[in-house]
């Protein structure tokens, strides 16, 4: 009887699988191999390409995950009401679609899947693309952490507002979010990134504090109205799903969120930024945060699609490296999510920094020609404005 559904499940991973990675996975009694193409080549690490349990758990869908859940999948299942798990379901499988869809436009190179653990509580599934034909460097990651939290990032929280957390001592946490930069290697191809997370507190024995955040954002080298038009159009109807308040507001906390302060100029054209969202309830903000996960393919698909084939020179490049240099300077000096990992315990640094792309460059009181079509990007990135 095994052996019949080892052949089975065999022939499912075969037919099903994408061409994202190779790998052995061990469910006790089986093995099963998802393959990459017709290349039955097995990988060293343990990989699962579909779940062997059942999709009836609501908000528990786990068809696109590439490898293992960090919270064993049986729990996840079992207390499925729980708003951490159906979270953590969330990201998981949101990476897996969006890993696939990426990948199809790599036929040579594959994003490594590396499934990490965390000794003080969780861990996390760092999704990688490094060199390739479309992508320079990509990652989408999702990390799922517990433990104590460190009076250090306390205090960072109280001083953004958080004010009812307890100051002067670590606290409990659970973490859990989905973060990715893709940094195309042609100029006229935008940056993108995304994060989104879900963020629980025990401000005191079974009192929890819990908080959304996130965002998505886009960053252009080169203007292209109509190609912004489009990223911002789906994140607004993402966000009017749900609120029709909400685009407004979040993209102007976008815009006023990724300013590089000391250049007096914003990172990119925008898109929304949200922070501590606790209302009108759990599961409204939570609908909403799949609202606005969900719409990062259709916002961003159509312009890989539109100019990864374009030709470009020196020139273009240079500018590209000149911007990816202000890109370097936010994240390390501003983002809030590089900080907060950098501030926790046990922090895995290699996946952190994965917002950051393989090449840079600085340029000493460098200044757009104006009239040129940097100078025109350039304009836009001093003086934000509305789009829709």
């Amino acid at each position: 009887m095994f052996r019949n559904l080892k052949g089975t499940l065999y022939t499912f991973a075969k037919r099903n699988s994408e061409g994202i990675f190779c790998g052995v996975a061990g469910t006790g009694l089986l093995t099963v191999y998802a393959v990459n193409k017709d290349n039955f080549s097995p990988d060293k690490k343990p990989h699962h390409a579909f779940s062997l349990f059942s999709s009836s758990s609501s908000d528990i869908d786990l068809s696109d995950c590439l490898t293992n859940t960090i919270t064993d999948e049986n729990e996840l299942r079992a207390n499925s009401s729980q708003m951490k798990n159906r979270m953590e379901a969330f990201i998981t499988n949101l990476q897996g679609k969006i890993i696939k869809k990426l990948q199809s436009f790599e036929p040579e190179t594959k994003f490594k899947v590396d499934r990490w653990l965390r000794k003080e509580g969780g861990g996390g599934i760092t999704c990688i693309i490094e060199d390739g034909q479309v992508f320079e460097r990509g990652a989408v990651n999702i990390s799922v952490v517990s433990g104590m939290l460190p009076k250090a990032a306390v205090n960072e929280m109280r001083a953004r507002g958080k004010t009812s957390i307890p100051a002067g001592k670590d606290l409990p946490f659970f973490a859990c979010g989905i973060s990715s930069v893709i940094h195309p290697r042609n100029p006229y191809v935008p940056t993108v990134h995304f994060n989104y997370r879900y963020f629980e507190l025990e401000v005191a024995p079974n009192k929890f504090e819990w908080w959304f955040g996130g965002g998505t954002d886009l960053t252009p080298y080169y203007l292209d109205e109509n190609d912004v038009k489009h990223f911002h159009s789906e994140l607004k109807k993402a966000c009017d799903k749900n609120d029709k308040s909400y685009y407004l507001k979040f993209k102007k906390w976008c815009d006023e969120y990724f300013v590089i302060s000391h250049r007096n100029e914003c990172r990119g054209v925008g898109g929304i930024f949200f922070d501590d969202l606790d209302k009108p309830d759990q599961d409204k903000v939570f609908e909403f945060v799949k609202s606005c996960g969900n719409s990062v393919l259709p916002s961003y698909i159509p312009l890989i699609e539109k100019n990864k084939d374009k030709g470009y020179g020196y020139k273009e490049r240079e500018w590209q490296l000149l911007r990816r240099g202000r890109y370097v300077e936010f994240n390390l000096v501003y983002d809030r999510g590089t900080k907060f990992g950098l501030l926790t315990p046990g922090s895995r640094i290699e996946s952190i920094l994965v917002s950051l792309p393989q090449t840079a460059k600085w340029t000493y009181k460098h200044e757009p020609e104006v009239g040129s079509e940097e100078h025109k990007l350039f304009q836009v990135l001093k003086n934000p404005k509305d789009w829709l």
